[in-house]
């Protein structure tokens, strides 16, 4: 992919959904933020699925800790993730690698980017 097609940092969103009550969640967070800081301009974002419920329905998350990665408005990864930062990091990369992956065709899943993007302007 030539550099003039790769997504803008700007446009990758990495978010992860995961709860408070969980010790999973709780070590991960800080590993998470690890993985923030080699790659400056992406767009990290810690969910709390219970202090956002309401932003997350009719989505039920399950696993811990589960992942959401978009380009834009496009979601290209949902699931959960083993908590270890290579994983995350690597994952990462390979979308702004190369972003021309399919997209999720799951309109709960884009509805979700939206709604991500609305309640948290910075996105």
């Amino acid at each position: 992919m030539t550099p003039a097609a790769l997504p803008s940092p700007a446009a990758v969103l990495v978010v992860c959904l995961c709860a408070e009550w969980c010790g999973v969640c709780r070590d991960y967070r800080q590993r998470f933020a690890q993985v923030q800081t080699q790659f400056p301009g992406v767009r990290f974002l810690w969910i709390d699925v219970e202090d956002e419920a309401e932003l997350l329905d009719p989505l039920d998350v399950e696993d811990f800790p589960t992942l959401l990665l978009a380009v834009g408005d496009r979601p290209h990864f949902f699931g959960p993730l083993t908590p270890q930062t290579d994983t995350l990091a690597r994952l990462v990369r390979s979308l702004i690698e190369d972003s021309s992956s399919p997209a999720l065709a799951d309109p709960s899943l884009t509805a979700l980017v939206a709604r991500l993007r609305a309640a948290h302007p910075f996105l």
